[in-house]
């Protein structure tokens, strides 16, 4: 409609000047009856001939075609009147427009209705189309990711087959070679008990021959005269004292004995009366450990031997043995007893403990590791060791946080220097405060096989603990790069962290900033750190040892940066264990930059190749090498033999190597420490 008037000008002033309700409603009712194919058409021929009739013939069926109107019969207005007793007074025109009016629109709703449900009926259906489909696509993708991890599953299955074989030639090839070596070990064992047996045997007729000569001589004298007498004798005595080392001074017979264990030094004093005496040397006894001899000396041999030397012993170490609480109760007698170990003693009590630290004030070396003291132990450790500086309390898990703070009791330890916590999960954050509160001197801290420790233990024992100069924490997954950050105000030299993948690059930049002096670099499978970690080493010129093992992100641009900066120079020791990314260009580099580098490891660093094996040469003070797992073959082995100065070699894992190699090698090389080749199947 809106269309017709803005074509039509004129229609547009004529609709303006007559009612158009009528007008649209006649036409609509046209349509919704009619249902053109063309409506617009259909409405343009309708007003036209509507405009012909007049606004005054206007009815409401006008456009409705003579075969599609209702047969109903129009009732005049006096039938009408008659039928409803209307006068004419009240059947007006508005009524009547207004009667056709709820008629015609209670003819639209009933056909719009009808179209609605038809719509809906026919929106239903394709509905219902789209879901089949859905449901169609739905189950086939299903089916599809069911049989990728199938087919995943069983990939893995197969590689998990095809390792669990390959472990099983090896595990079967060293039961070979571990039958090969026990045969070649009996063997050579009987051949040198033969030997042994014969230079007794030996020894035994020289003495033999001694006896008759001195029987002889003697007889001799009898007949001869007496200077004679003297120089026969005189001879035969030197020839005696040859083999005596009890005439040797005490200094050389305590060092031959202190290469014995106890177990030797008591044989040793049931030879004769001379080896009695030196092994009774006052020196001897300082140090005396039972842990050799745990499972053969009992209890009662370590009484008297305590009761014995009590005012000589210095250190005794009782590691892993099984003794009476009345045995630890006899250690309370040595009071110049300065270092004890009763680590892994099942038997040793807070009881134990207590009679101890009554007797052995003077203790600076307390070995407490993986034993069953409680709050009572840490009571007593202030009270009466007084200048103890090594304490160890791995794997002692039934102390709490507030045996920590009865460390502050008394004089406290604020002489120790030397601490270890490794595996005691118990402690939390107040626990290392009380620590820091009363052991302030602390410069030796060991936290291994805690995975509890987290950065907020750290922060809170290095606010009062600031003089730690060695860090070693194994097994704590927990430690980020903020630990590090707390760590600023110490002066580390050593550093050990294992195992940590939330260590990230961020943490060397501290140590580039705060720890000039730093000489010990442990960060052994630590998967965060890169190449820019090796950029931010490269300024430390104290740096002698560098652990970075598996740490798999580290390339040759890292370790080309890290060697250009004054770190290189001092460099002693260089692991970089399966560092994969590493390749010839770092050989080379090493070679030009490490004057003074006598460790290395390259272990399975697969991308070198036997010209950057040509340069470990050019490395002249190198001493040991690993090339384990390597790609090196018979040619590297031949280039490395020129080497003067290499005592240790392993190549094991090495398939290329043959027993050419190794023969051209023994012949071309020099006198070599240790060569290992394990697990070298062409060897």
């Amino acid at each position: 409609m809106a269309s017709l008037r803005n074509a039509n000008p004129r229609l547009k002033n004529y609709f303006k000047e007559n009612y158009i309700p009528q007008v649209c409603e006649a036409l609509l009712c046209g349509i919704l009856v009619t249902c053109p194919e063309d409506p617009l058409r259909y409405l343009e021929g309708m007003i036209m001939v509507i405009i012909k009739s007049g606004l005054q013939n206007l009815l409401w069926d006008m456009c409705i075609a003579p075969s599609m109107k209702p047969n109903i019969r129009r009732l005049s207005e006096t039938y009408l009147e008659q039928l409803f007793e209307l006068d004419d007074q009240l059947m007006t025109p508005e009524l009547m427009i207004k009667a056709c009016s709820f008629y015609t629109g209670h003819l639209v709703k009933t056909r719009f209705c009808t179209w609605r449900d038809v719509a809906r009926a026919n929106e239903n259906v394709a509905l219902a189309e789209k879901m089949n489909r859905a449901v169609t696509c739905y189950n086939f993708r299903l089916q599809k990711s069911v049989f990728h991890h199938w087919h995943s599953y069983m990939e893995d299955q197969k590689e998990k087959l095809k390792n669990t074989l390959l472990r099983i030639q090896q595990i079967i090839y060293c039961h070979k070679l571990s039958i090969i070596l026990t045969k070649w070990r009996n063997t050579a064992r009987l051949k040198s008990k033969k030997k042994e047996h014969e230079l007794i045997l030996k020894h035994e007729l020289q003495l033999k021959k001694w006896k008759n000569r001195l029987i002889l001589n003697r007889a001799a004298a009898e007949e001869s005269s007496f200077p004679e007498q003297s120089s026969s004798e005189g001879s035969l005595v030197d020839e005696t004292l040859k083999c005596d080392i009890s005439l040797l001074p005490e200094r050389a017979i305590l060092q031959i004995f202190f290469y014995l264990s106890l177990k030797d030094v008591i044989i040793c004093g049931q030879v004769n009366h001379a080896w009695m005496l030196m092994t009774q040397l006052n020196s001897l006894w300082n140090a005396i450990d039972f842990s050799t001899v745990k499972n053969v000396i009992p209890d009662k041999y370590i009484l008297s031997t305590l009761q014995r030397w009590r005012l000589n012993v210095l250190r005794l170490n009782f590691r892993g043995c099984l003794l009476r609480p009345k045995t630890f109760r006899s250690v309370s007698h040595c009071r110049n007893l300065q270092e004890l170990n009763v680590s892994d003693c099942p038997t040793f009590t807070d009881e134990s403990m207590r009679h101890i630290s009554e007797g052995c004030p003077g203790v600076l070396y307390l070995n407490l590791s993986n034993t069953t003291i409680t709050n009572r132990t840490m009571r007593l450790l202030p009270r009466h060791f007084h200048n103890l500086q090594n304490l160890s309390l791995a794997y002692c898990r039934r102390f709490t946080d507030k045996g920590l703070q009865y460390l502050n009791l008394g004089n406290g330890c604020h002489k120790l220097i030397y601490l270890d916590l490794s595996g005691c999960t118990q402690i939390s954050v107040q626990g290392f405060r009380y620590i820091a509160n009363s052991c302030t001197g602390i410069t030796h801290l060991t936290i291994n096989d805690m995975p509890t420790l987290m950065d907020n233990c750290v922060k809170a024992l290095v606010e009062k603990c600031s003089r730690i100069t060695s860090l070693v924490f194994t097994g704590a997954p927990h430690i980020s790069d903020c630990t590090f950050k707390a760590l600023s105000t110490c002066k580390l030299r050593k550093i050990r962290f294992e195992g940590n993948k939330r260590v990230t690059d961020a943490s060397f930049k501290y140590i580039d900033k705060n720890y000039p002096n730093l000489s010990h670099i442990y960060m052994a499978d630590c998967k965060g750190i890169t190449d820019s970690s090796l950029r931010s080493l490269s300024p430390l010129r104290q740096l002698t040892v560098l652990n970075l093992a598996n740490c798999v992100r580290i390339g040759d641009m890292g370790l080309k940066q890290f060697l250009d900066g004054p770190a290189s120079i001092r460099i002693r020791e260089l692991n970089l264990s399966n560092c994969v990314q590493l390749s010839d260009a770092s050989v080379i580099k090493l070679s030009e930059r490490c004057p003074n580098l006598n460790y290395l490891s390259l272990r399975n660093c697969d991308h070198l190749t036997a010209q950057g094996i040509g340069y470990i040469v050019n490395i002249f003070s190198l001493v040991s090498i690993d090339l384990s797992g390597t790609d090196i073959s018979n040619e590297g082995l031949n280039i490395l033999s020129r080497h003067k100065k290499l005592k240790e070699l392993s190549v094991s894992e090495c398939y290329r190597i043959t027993d050419v190699g190794i023969q051209v090698r023994s012949l071309r090389s020099s006198v070599r420490e240790v060569l290992t080749l394990a697990l070298c199947s062409d060897y």
